[in-house]
């Protein structure tokens, strides 16, 4: 037997054994789309670990300690913007390029990432993976079979819903660096430092992550309004959900083509940015320690800014442990509901919290169903919002409950941290840099689950669904 002879077999089994694991990787695409797409984000996370543990990842040359990389890998992939490290000083200029990329990635969503990858992977969209894609926009889409109502993409433009989302973060991202940089430089900072600020800056507001690239974070900017201003609207726009842009660069301003999604997405989103402010400067402007000592104006503006924060945008201009402990709560509020659904914000997503409103307002009127705005909520959405929240609420307490005691840490203060972590806001009261390794874990497992959405971690676990063919008799028990 000649050299080439044995050296073509080899070459022919080697692809086949890659023929084979391309071709199971493809059905796993087709087959279980949300498995595979948790599977995509824990590689990317156990990979940015490696990375950030690299010497010239730190600032120092020395290898970051394993629970730290872990935990910014999480914090980096899940846009959450908590950190147990200095994140100005700690990493390297490669450190931050990986930042950067890392909350790129991350922002495009752990359905959509998914689905991009199947797409090339199987070099088509396959019938599941349009489902799941579709499902990213409405979660019934992902285990509820045919849904007639409410669909805020229908299943054909999913292909038009991928391009917008990586069009628009790229427009988006660009715009936002190149209003950014001379405002950059009304707050003295070096024209040189500022095209990498600029962009960095774009990027950690419309994916609503909150890292700072520099020492001190946003402190040198707190009364640069103009950049502060710029930062909120990244952070609107990043947290109203990629198909809510799609249907603004649709319909424009048509408010009444809108989708029923949009409406009560954007109605949801201003309401509550006002009412935060308004109990945000009704609690605090007494406050020397936060408000206290600014003008009117500027607790006005802060108290805003405050709100837009909190809603999953994570800079902060005060010391979030220096808020008294009723705007503490009201914050963990806010964070908890945070943003629109498929959007680089966290949270059991401001739709959720309409849809629930409206059904305890249909209830207090008496009415057979959920309408709003001439349509009808079908009843299999409401349960999907009520499961979400009860699966978000059990994670929050077991997290809390875990980490307090942990480090015996105040409550108040470990609850808004964990919220934070949940709901990928990134906001800390000072908890999380001084967490020991096993809370560190626990944290991140806290980010890992809240942003890949209690929804999808439920498909991806289930993996298939069955349908019931019968159903049982009806008996009423009491509750309330």
């Amino acid at each position: 037997m000649t050299g080439d002879t044995v050296g073509a077999r080899a070459w022919r089994s080697m692809r086949s054994v890659l023929a084979e694991s391309w071709d199971r990787l493809r059905d796993l695409t087709t087959a279980s789309p949300s498995r595979f797409a948790v599977g995509v984000f824990l590689t990317l996370i156990l990979l940015f670990t490696a990375l950030f543990m690299l010497p010239a990842a730190a600032a120092d040359g020395q290898s970051t300690a394993f629970a730290d990389a872990l935990f910014t890998a999480v914090s980096t992939i899940c846009v959450t913007g908590l950190s147990t490290v200095d994140m100005g000083t700690h990493w390297s200029p490669f450190g931050h390029v990986l930042v950067y990329i890392g909350v790129n990635v991350g922002a495009l969503g752990v359905l959509t990432l998914a689905s991009i990858l199947g797409l090339v992977i199987s070099k088509r969209l396959g019938l599941r993976a349009k489902l799941i894609a579709a499902g990213d926009t409405n979660p019934l889409r992902a285990h509820g079979g045919p849904v007639n109502e409410g669909q805020t993409v229908r299943l054909g433009e999913v292909g038009q819903l991928l391009a917008t989302v990586a069009l628009s973060t790229l427009v988006i991202e660009a715009g936002l660096a190149i209003l950014l940089y001379p405002s950059l430089l009304l707050s003295d900072v070096d024209p040189v430092s500022a095209l990498w600020e600029a962009p960095y800056y774009a990027a950690m507001s419309f994916t609503n992550t909150g890292f700072a690239p520099n020492t001190g974070g946003l402190e040198p900017f707190a009364q640069n309004y103009l950049v502060l201003t710029l930062l909120m609207a990244g952070v609107f726009l990043g947290s109203i959900g990629f198909p809510v842009i799609f249907t603004l660069w649709r319909h424009h301003f048509h408010v009444r083509r809108w989708s029923l999604h949009a409406k009560l997405t954007v109605i949801t989103t201003v309401v509550l940015f006002f009412a935060g402010a308004g109990v945000f400067l009704l609690l605090e402007y007494q406050n020397p320690k936060t408000f206290g000592g600014m003008d009117a104006w500027d607790t006005t503006f802060q108290a805003f800014f405050l709100s837009a924060m909190t809603r999953s945008g994570g800079f902060s201009v005060v010391d979030m442990s220096e808020l008294h402990g009723s705007s503490l709560v009201v914050g963990s509020m806010l964070m908890f509901v945070g943003g629109g659904s498929a959007s680089t914000a966290g949270g059991i997503k401001v739709t959720t919290l309409a849809v629930l409103a409206l059904a305890v307002w249909s209830e207090a009127k008496g009415r057979p169903s959920v309408e709003a705005f001439g349509r009808r909520i079908p009843s299999d959405v409401q349960r999907v919002a009520l499961s979400v929240v009860a699966w978000g609420a059990t994670i929050v307490a077991l997290s809390t409950i875990t980490i307090t005691q942990i480090t015996q840490q105040p409550v108040e203060y470990v609850l808004f941290d964990v919220i934070s972590g949940f709901a990928t806001v990134g906001l800390s009261t000072g908890v999380t840099q001084q967490l020991p390794d096993s809370a560190v874990y626990v944290m991140a497992l806290t980010m890992f689950m809240g942003r890949v959405g209690t929804v999808t971690l439920a498909a991806a676990v289930a993996a298939t669904s069955r349908s019931q063919h019968y159903s049982l008799p009806v008996e009423r028990p009491i509750v309330g």
